[in-house]
């Protein structure tokens, strides 16, 4: 017998491991259909496979990327395993092309577990300075004519925004799906899926859940089959988010697009503040006019923000003096701003440079920020007297 529906406002956490299938007509139709997209929206199997709390903060991402399905999964990274490996079915012979300017995660992933214990054709392609020549990816593309482009919309940490509207273009002309990683633009700045990209990836961890205590990540896009592929891929190897995650990341997609105004908002004063001040050396800000790509950044966001991420490096004579006055100023603000490795959460938080990208980025007075979404006033605040405090 079915149990009557509460009418209650909130979505239920469905915890059920298994769900009842009542008759084994029921049974048949549930396992015939459970590959297909336009499966029955009230028949689950297992919650492994499909989850009712799964699904309703799936059809909240759907609506904010304007995208005709959504899955989420247990952290970014399986987000990225599950979107890339949808093209590894049967023999490919063509390579897969990811920029370098992208999560550090993604890079070692592509070269370990894609490259090395795969033995697939990884390339990669590098900005020419702090900005992508497109050019230059043009002749890549005619070289290589890779199975997919690989690409974030604001790379990580030096905050390139790169001209997706064009590569996206140069892609599907030479045949390439387009992987879009648009965690830091987010839906709020930018749609991938309504310039042509074919999947968009979010570490939901971040902007969508924006209090730093869910870990998820989430793939959509708008082809069919691309999704059958990777509700295929999601269901054995196991990638699928937990009831309660799921639970907490639906309510707290309902203030994303407040919450990350005032970050954008906040990540703007920020950066003016700390290039007016003398011990930073510089500051990277897409908004900025002086940022090497603002050309791109006004191009793909008008004027609606530029993201809530700012990079800055401390002035000094030599390697010491840089460090000194990084130290000096992450201990100022300690008492509200905290070294966490993460991004998008309530209250700002900074994460040295060096000390995570190592050879790549080793200039020791560099942090990034990452824009909260605590009073404006009492940010700046807190940022002027730390600055004056530091030698």
């Amino acid at each position: 017998m079915k149990k009557k529906q509460i009418n209650s406002s909130r979505i239920p956490v469905y915890r059920d491991a298994g769900f009842e299938l009542y008759d084994a007509e029921t049974a048949s139709a549930a396992f015939a259909g459970e590959a297909n997209p336009e499966r029955d929206p009230e028949i689950y199997i297992y919650s492994r496979y499909r989850n009712p709390t799964v699904v309703a903060a799936e059809d909240e991402v759907m609506k904010l990327e304007k995208a005709k399905w959504a899955l989420l999964t247990q952290s970014g990274m399986s987000a990225i395993d599950v979107a890339v490996s949808v093209f590894q079915a049967g023999r490919r012979t063509r390579p897969w092309l990811f920029f370098s300017e992208i999560y550090g995660g993604t890079i070692s992933y592509a070269e370990t577990i894609l490259k090395q214990y795969r033995g697939l054709d990884v390339q990669s392609f590098s900005p020419v300075g702090e900005r992508y020549d497109l050019k230059a990816f043009e002749s890549v593309m005619k070289k290589l004519h890779p199975e997919f482009v690989y690409i974030e919309a604001i790379s990580n940490p030096m905050l390139i925004v790169a001209d997706v509207l064009s590569i996206i273009k140069i892609a599907k002309k030479h045949k390439s799906k387009v992987l879009v990683d648009n965690t830091f633009a987010t839906p709020y700045l930018w749609r991938p899926l309504e310039s042509g990209a074919d999947i968009v990836i979010h570490s939901a961890t971040k902007y969508f859940s924006g209090h730093g205590n869910v870990t998820a990540g989430v793939i959509c896009g708008n082809d069919d089959a691309l999704m059958k592929a990777a509700l295929t891929y999601r269901k054995y190897i196991g990638h699928m988010i937990s009831p309660d995650d799921a639970y907490r990341l639906h309510d707290q997609i309902q203030t994303f697009e407040l919450r990350f105004v005032q970050q954008c908002r906040n990540a703007s004063v920020i950066a003016a503040l700390l290039q007016r001040s003398s011990k930073v050396k510089k500051v990277w800000f897409p908004g900025l006019k002086d940022h090497p790509t603002h050309g791109e950044a006004v191009k793909l966001f008008g004027n609606k923000g530029w993201g809530g991420m700012v990079t800055f490096d401390f002035a000094g004579k030599n390697r010491a003096e840089k460090k000194k006055r990084r130290d000096g100023f992450i201990k100022a603000v300690s008492h509200s701003i905290r070294l966490i490795p993460s991004l998008g959460d309530p209250r700002t938080i900074l994460l040295p440079v060096e000390s995570v990208w190592g050879a790549k980025y080793p200039e020791p007075g560099m942090l990034r920020l990452s824009a909260g979404f605590e009073d404006t006033n009492e940010l700046a605040a807190t940022i002027s007297v730390a600055l004056k405090e530091i030698s």
